[in-house]
């Protein structure tokens, strides 16, 4: 994406809302990525890919490798994981190339979040959560889940006016019993959902979207998150991909400038930490690179202005808004 000849130094880590943990800025996405660029998985077999038990073939292979040990060289000491393909392919490649430091893993119970499970119903069987995660922990080969992910669609809580105080119950006994140590609240339902799930007290820390075309995080949630001592975990950068081609649409076809003026933005809004995904070490060490830039100038500016001057990206910027003040009832899925 850009020049890298000159390595990062090592990312400078923040406090994590009260949890006391301190992350790096950067976490490592887990995604996998085919060679137009769309991830793994999710944009081969949907259905199979987000299967519980199910692990593809090719993960955590040479190249991943060498992400992670551009990771460490980085001081990078939070990764994220979310199907089971990239769980086993993480949990293979510490051991296989053991970290120098103490690390924490985010992740998620398969088949129970978002559009995966109606009504996210199987999140309050405590049997069932306890059974996925021990199932998770087994293919990452770890003992304790550092931050759970926890995502719903807003049709949990207006279908189950106990929704969340059941499911904060069932987290409070996963971290009683030594198995998750803290739990993220997640959503593509939108602000809402969020502050319903803050308010239920079972959350320490948010996964949020977040980027030059998408900041309505901004308005309400991340302001309450941290008033309320939460994490705050940011997202989606890059638009998943699509900043790239917007960028193009706007006459602006320099990929490394437009990542770059984009993690800028990112980081002037200080989110404890930004999940990126790259194929490839070069990617997260421009990545890192890029969010030590320094500080926002005419330039980045002049460049936002040609870009929200694009159709393309007021279509996306108006379906990010739509997307998070959405109608009662939400069922959609947005991995990808």
């Amino acid at each position: 994406m850009a020049d890298t000849s000159a390595t990062s130094a090592p990312l400078e880590r923040r406090p994590f809302g009260s949890t006391g943990l301190r992350l790096s800025r950067l976490a490592l996405g887990g995604h996998e990525y085919l060679p137009d660029g769309r991830s793994r998985g999710f944009n081969e077999n949907m259905k199979q890919a987000v299967s519980p038990g199910y692990v593809g073939e090719g993960y955590g292979g040479p190249k991943r490798r060498q992400v992670l040990a551009a990771a460490y060289d980085l001081g990078i000491n939070v990764f994220d994981v979310t199907i089971d393909s990239e769980k086993e392919a993480l949990g293979r490649n510490l051991r296989e190339m053991p970290p120098p430091y103490d690390i924490h893993i985010q992740t998620r119970p398969e088949g129970m979040c978002y559009g995966y499970d109606e009504n996210n119903r199987k999140l309050l069987d405590y049997a069932l959560l306890r059974a996925e995660v021990q199932r998770g922990l087994k293919l990452l080969g770890r003992d304790c889940i550092d931050l759970f992910n926890v995502g719903l669609l807003n049709w949990s809580i207006d279908n189950d006016p106990d929704y969340m105080a059941t499911l904060a119950g069932n987290l409070a006994a996963l971290k009683r019993e030594g198995l998750i140590r803290h739990a993220v609240a997640d959503s593509f339902s939108g602000e809402r959902l969020y502050l319903a799930m803050m308010r239920s007290g079972g959350f320490d820390a948010v996964n949020v979207d977040l980027n030059l075309g998408d900041a309505q995080a901004l308005q309400t949630v991340l302001p309450a998150a941290r008033a309320a001592g939460l994490g705050c975990v940011a997202r989606e950068a890059f638009f998943k991909g699509a900043l790239f081609q917007i960028g193009a649409q706007a006459g602006i076809p320099d990929k490394a400038l437009l990542a770059q003026m984009a993690l800028k933005w990112v980081n002037l809004h200080r989110p404890d930490v930004l999940i990126v995904g790259v194929d490839n070490a070069d990617q997260l060490q421009t990545n890192a690179h890029s969010l030590q830039a320094g500080a926002w100038t005419s330039e980045d500016e002049d460049l936002l202005v040609r870009l929200r001057a694009s159709p393309a990206f007021r279509r996306y910027e108006a379906d990010k808004f739509r997307e998070f003040f959405p109608h009662p009832v939400e069922t959609n899925s947005h991995d990808a």
